[in-house]
């Protein structure tokens, strides 16, 4: 990639703070990760911060994620020791296996209090994960109503509120958190891809051009058929490709806004379900 794509403003020094503040007052972590890139979107941060507490590992958007890949990564978790689930956020049911799930993390705990005849009381957690990962969406199931703001962009959730679900949970929610450095550009480049970095930080055509090479690859039918091209268009150069659907797309030379056009569809899911994390390639020292 030409340029680097970095991003740490300074309301996410501050956001770090106040998970390092509040990890105290909770009793479980409910860490939310991309399906699309589980690995990848694992923030560094938390896991530093979160020592000590059980953390419940939710892949969101699984509806938009490669379903086999998906499986792979829930075994992957359960293997280094976390509770893992996927979930589409959009779908009913999601909030009583979020609440099952935590309270058999937190199983020994319950019984102490019950063993003493503490009054049962609300669980507490605390949601983190990187921008757009779709803590909003999840939430409002939780809660059952609209209370926490919904947007498909980074950034929506703009401080921490408690919530209180149905039964015996309170949600702590937080602003997403990404971390000062990434390790490398690819890392940066599907954090971009799937929404998590703000359009103004990096390059469109750099991103489109690493969706391109990855879609030849896991999605060749879907890209086709999507951009009106033909087989032998997918063995020209990555540039090159992206300068035909440009035209494909009756945009003449403009690839920046073909570029656009590209990771929009790409995050919609127009291009069909992806993930661009593989278990299998975590040995290549990728990320």
């Amino acid at each position: 990639m030409q340029s680097n794509i970095q991003w740490f403003p300074g309301h996410m020094a501050k956001a770090i703070r106040q998970f390092e503040e509040n990890i105290k007052l909770v009793d479980i972590v409910f860490e939310l990760v991309d399906a699309r890139i589980p690995f990848t979107s694992i923030n560094p941060e938390v896991s530093r911060i979160s020592q000590g507490k059980p953390r419940l590992m939710i892949l969101t958007k699984a509806d938009l994620a490669n379903p086999n890949l998906t499986q792979q990564w829930l075994t992957y978790f359960r293997q280094q020791g976390f509770a893992a689930l996927a979930v589409d956020s959009k779908v009913n049911g999601v909030a009583k296996k979020i609440e099952k799930a935590a309270q058999d993390q937190l199983t020994s705990k319950l019984t102490s209090q019950s063993e003493r005849g503490l009054e049962r009381k609300s669980l507490k957690a605390i949601c983190v994960g990187v921008p757009n990962v779709g803590k909003s969406t999840l939430l409002n199931q939780l809660v059952k109503r609209r209370s926490a703001p919904v947007g498909n962009r980074p950034g929506v959730t703009k401080g921490q509120q408690w919530l209180t679900g149905n039964g015996h949970l309170e949600l702590l929610d937080t602003p997403g958190i990404l971390w000062p450095k990434f390790q490398n550009q690819t890392i940066a480049e599907k954090l971009a891809l799937t929404g998590a970095i703000r359009e103004n930080s990096y390059h469109s055509d750099d991103v489109a051009l690493y969706a391109l090479c990855f879609f030849k690859a896991h999605n060749r039918t879907e890209l086709i058929n999507r951009y009106r091209l033909r087989d032998a268009d997918l063995t020209l150069p990555d540039p090159d490709l992206l300068l035909t659907i440009t035209a494909n797309l009756g945009m003449r030379d403009d690839y920046e806004r073909a570029s656009d056009r590209i990771i929009n569809d790409i995050r919609k899911g127009k291009l069909g379900r992806f993930t661009l994390d593989d278990p299998q390639d975590l040995d290549s020292n990728e990320n």
